[in-house]
């Protein structure tokens, strides 16, 4: 089984980024966590600011069983992330670190949950490997 898992804007400063609310741990040292723990899933991670890198990253995931997308703020203004899901073979499921629900007001739409096959928020890290256990156990 093969899962990419896609970060965008801002989710590269994990770690020291609003700790408070995304916690202290990068996402690197929780990837690697994560390898470690489903050692029979091919797992490859990718991050980035830019719109266009992320959509490329999901145009070309035909390969894989599944992807894990935690947009960032895209969440809130990309149709164009959710043109590229709706475009692609492999389910989606959209990952949130803090409970979307329980911050501001624009913060509460997502421009993709419609287009993706699952959303979790409000488990912080964790919620990566719940999606991937979505996976593993579909």
């Amino acid at each position: 089984m093969k899962i990419l898992i896609l970060n965008g804007v801002n989710l590269g400063c994990l770690g020291t980024r609003e700790v408070d609310v995304y916690g202290n741990v990068s996402f690197e040292e929780y990837f690697a966590e994560l390898q470690k723990k489903h050692p029979d899933v091919e797992l490859a991670y990718f991050q980035s600011d830019d719109v266009a890198e992320i959509v490329d990253h999901i145009l070309n995931a035909a390969d894989f069983n599944g992807i894990i997308l935690n947009p960032g703020a895209y969440t809130h203004t990309s149709i164009v992330l959710a043109d590229a899901v709706k475009a692609v073979k492999p389910p989606v499921v959209e990952v949130h670190i803090s409970n979307l629900f329980s911050r501001e007001q624009y913060r509460r739409k997502s421009c993709l949950s419609s287009c993706c096959s699952g959303f979790i928020s409000g488990f912080g890290l964790k919620g990566y490997e719940l999606a991937l256990q979505s996976f593993i156990n579909n």
